[in-house]
């Protein structure tokens, strides 16, 4: 053991927050699942994008190619868009498919996008459900600025109208998001 260790014998360890960033900027996609209701889940998905912010921003706003992000969206879709002073709100139709263990579902959404005021060093959409196949749905997509590029960061809570226990809706979140996350990168990047 060095002196330095001896001295202080945390140093030999990286701290949480180093940890973190070193995953993030690695490529790891870093999860955090959670019940929502009894048939619903939430997660918080975040990664690492090498793009600066404004770059991502135009990116994720371009929700018709959100089929490019997301492999089980087959369309998106603005059907209306409003500004304002300080944000912008769109309204969406999404449709999705999803093969669930022995279960095909399509699920159908309406929902509107409100686009914050972009300033200072991050941005966000809150995407609120009008209607849809669900009996809830709410998200955010953040982006902040990291290191040389964008942290992306997305939080999603939903409850779909199949009753599916909170649990496999969580093992399938951790399952299916990271891969969307990165082919969501992959396709920001190109």
């Amino acid at each position: 053991m060095t002196a330095f260790s001896a001295t202080f014998p945390g140093a030999c360890y990286q701290s949480k927050q180093q940890q973190r960033r070193n995953a993030l900027l690695r490529g790891d996609v870093l999860l955090d699942t959670r019940s929502h209701s009894f048939c619903g889940g939430a997660v918080t998905a975040e990664m690492y994008v090498p793009k600066a912010r404004s770059h991502v921003w135009h990116q994720v706003t371009e929700y018709s190619q959100w089929v490019h992000f997301f492999p089980d969206i087959v369309k998106s879709e603005v059907l209306t868009k409003s500004d304002g002073l300080a944000k912008s709100t769109k309204r969406l139709y999404q449709v999705a498919r999803k093969a669930f263990f022995l279960l095909s579902v399509q699920v159908e959404i309406y929902l509107n996008a409100i686009e914050s005021d972009r300033h200072g060093s991050s941005d966000s959409i809150r995407f609120e459900m009008e209607k849809g196949t669900f009996q809830d749905f709410e998200a955010e997509l953040q982006l902040q600025d990291f290191e040389q590029g964008t942290l992306l960061i997305y939080t999603v809570q939903a409850t779909p109208n199949i009753p599916v226990p909170s649990a496999l809706i969580q093992e399938a979140m951790k399952l299916d998001l990271p891969t969307n996350m990165k082919q969501m990168r992959q396709v920001i990047c190109r």
